[in-house]
């Protein structure tokens, strides 16, 4: 093949990158030669460490060839991107595991594929012309090839920067941002190039200090202040509001990219942060986007815009910034059978028998998420309610027995408790109980203890994210119980939610909620009377927003949830206040927490005061049925009362 050259040179196995005149872009055929010259090497004992180099000064890899992906594409045919991606993936993942050093040259441009190749191996030598980036969101894609875990492995927020702008790193910034370790100047390297092949040893690689540090690092503090919010929103008002040189710069990059692609982008990171991030579950996340990204998202529109037509006018989903969870959560569910295969246990999680017992306006779209996913779920509600793609028990019993996972969303407490009594006796040894429901630390904490006890694991994890977020499959889950427990559902919370937290034992899940939920209702209480009290003091609300939004009053009641009409990301209060998390259920999670202060003798008097208004507002101001952020209308209405 004359794109690439792969051959022994010595104790080294060589592979040079050989398309200068395409700026060393990967093909298909050249991914796959590179993958099994690797499964050759790994046990051949006469070669110690692989080299990877490439032809010409301008690039080591561009990124790959993605002429056929829209040829293929635009017919109609998702199906050889699907593999390219799958196949480039494994590959991805075979650099980043191989046993013996691999060590990689990265003159000039290395971005997007050339990452893949280039940033996993042992050693990423850098020199003066190394320009690195992942530019993926401006064709419509997220960074891939593994980029992510770099990403979010990245100083503070400077993968979420790196990520969304597409920004270049010179040595010193791939270095400080984990791209590459070793910068050498680059005259010396056929001098090494020659020693690692005559003696297959690491030991000639002597990193040199890059002579000045990288412009992202200088812009530390700006990139910090800016990207430390939860998502693409969160960021696009902080910049709009700063007029600086670089606010006004970085706004000028995200406005060039695919909004989708952006916000998809946070998501990941977002979910990759964690005690359980990993090159696998990052690939996994890439490839959940990647393979939908021709059919759903905009990667086909990006690349006619910048290399087909050249018009650099592509006309993006959601191009006014502005999107929905839900349509993060689409790009980024699991794909079951069709699920990313690495050649290793990656099809853990799917095709559980499931019990699912409460399908209400909360449980029925969880329970349809993971029938989609590839899991066997049947459910029962006493109400007779079904879910898409689930089976229908005739009791919570029936829907327990022989169920790998019981799952249940129900009212309260005592409801839990009887539910429980009946189902724990019937469910086979070693099966998992996975409450999801709001109820009280002491029912949740004796029902774990119940099944324990009767040789069940079990685990308690309320959720935040409302019914958006059950449809969505955005929710939040808070957990409690044992190690086993939390690792044996964690594939269905992938499902189900974005993130999930292990509070500790059992009854910790429901101590985070009711604690969470207590700051959540008195900080909307906080946010509705200042809206209510600017109104009264001639501030225009948007006005209010832009200062409060991006200054210590920052919460996420203000700027995710904005309780006035046509101020900030659309929310509940744009549809006249209908449900996305009730006032009725506030009422109820407020409750608990004071009974749960009261049960632990803690003062709580902000909690208590919160309380008492939802009361108040929910059983005789006309609150039930409305989003608990209906507070403002309630507050604009009010005079101060002596």
């Amino acid at each position: 093949m004359t794109d690439i050259s792969i051959r022994i040179i010595g104790q080294a196995g060589r592979i040079t990158l050989q398309r200068p005149q395409a700026l060393n872009a990967m093909t298909y055929e050249m991914c796959l030669a590179i993958e099994a010259a690797l499964d050759e090497w790994r046990a051949d004992p006469a070669v110690k460490l692989v080299v990877m180099d490439a032809e010409g000064d301008r690039a080591f890899c561009s990124g790959g060839d993605i002429a056929d992906m829209y040829a293929t594409g635009t017919a109609g045919d998702f199906s050889y991107g699907q593999k390219f991606w799958a196949d480039e993936y494994r590959l991805n993942a075979k650099i980043f595991e191989y046993p013996k050093p691999v060590v990689s040259f990265l003159q000039g441009f290395t971005m997007g594929g050339g990452v893949g190749i280039g940033c996993h191996g042992s050693h990423r030598i850098v020199g003066d012309t190394s320009q690195i980036a992942m530019p993926e969101v401006g064709i419509g894609l997220v960074p891939d090839v593994g980029g992510t875990l770099m990403l979010a492995l990245a100083p503070e927020r400077l993968g979420e920067y790196l990520g969304t702008t597409a920004s270049r790193m010179n040595a010193s910034d791939a270095i400080f941002a984990g791209f590459a370790d070793i910068y050498i100047p680059e005259g010396k390297w056929p001098e090494l190039i020659a020693q690692l092949e005559t003696t297959g040893d690491t030991v000639c690689l002597v990193p040199e200090t890059p002579a000045e540090i990288g412009p992202i690092q200088s812009q530390m503090p700006e990139i910090t202040k800016h990207f430390r919010g939860v998502g693409l929103s969160d960021v696009l008002t902080t910049l709009e509001n700063d007029d600086s040189e670089f606010a006004q710069k970085t706004l000028k990059q995200l406005r060039r990219n695919s909004p989708l692609s952006m916000a998809c982008t946070f998501e990941i990171l977002n979910r990759l942060r964690g005690s359980n991030i990993s090159l696998a579950k990052a690939l996994d996340l890439e490839y959940r986007f990647t393979a939908r990204s021709m059919e759903h998202g905009d990667f086909i529109e990006g690349i006619r815009a910048a290399i087909i037509d050249k018009d650099r006018n592509p006309k993006w989903q959601f191009a006014d910034g502005t999107v929905p969870a839900t349509a993060v959560s689409k790009m980024l569910l699991p794909l079951g059978e069709n699920a990313l295969d690495l050649q290793t246990n990656t099809s853990e999680g799917h095709g559980m028998n499931i019990g699912f017992i409460g399908l209400g306006n909360m449980g029925a779209p969880m329970a349809a998420n993971l029938a989609a996913a590839g899991h066997n779920v049947t459910g029962f509600d006493p109400a007779g309610t079904t879910a898409e793609g689930v089976a229908v028990a005739a009791t919570s019993v029936e829907a327990a027995t022989g169920a790998d996972v019981v799952i249940t969303m129900l009212p309260n407490g005592a409801i839990l408790r009887s539910v429980a009594a009946e189902m724990i006796p019937v469910m086979k040894s070693g099966a998992t109980l996975l409450d999801c429901s709001t109820v009280d630390v002491e029912s949740a904490s004796a029902v774990a203890a119940d099944a324990q006890a009767a040789g069940l694991l079990a685990a308690d994890a309320p959720v935040s994210g409302g019914i958006g977020g059950a449809a969505g499959g955005t929710l939040t889950f808070m957990a409690g119980g044992s190690e086993a427990a939390f690792a044996t559902v964690s594939p269905l919370f992938e499902i189900m939610g974005q993130k999930a937290v292990h509070c500790g034992a059992s009854g910790a899940g429901q101590a985070a909620k009711i604690c969470n939920n207590m700051v959540l209702g008195a900080t909307m209480i906080a946010t509705c009377e200042a809206f209510a009290l600017a109104d009264k003091l001639g501030l225009d609300r948007q006005k209010m927003f832009d200062v409060v939004s991006t200054s210590s009053g920052y919460s996420w009641s203000m700027n995710a949830y904005c309780p006035a009409p046509g101020v900030g990301p659309t929310s509940p209060a744009d549809n006249d206040y209908a449900p996305g998390f009730a006032a009725e259920l506030m009422l109820k999670d407020l409750g608990l927490s004071q009974q749960a202060a009261s049960a632990v003798d803690a003062d709580t008097p902000m909690g208590e005061l919160a309380h008492a208004l939802y009361k108040k507002f929910v059983e005789d101001e006309g609150g039930l049925g409305k989003d608990f952020s209906a507070m403002l209308p309630r507050f604009e209405k009010r005079n101060r009362e002596v």
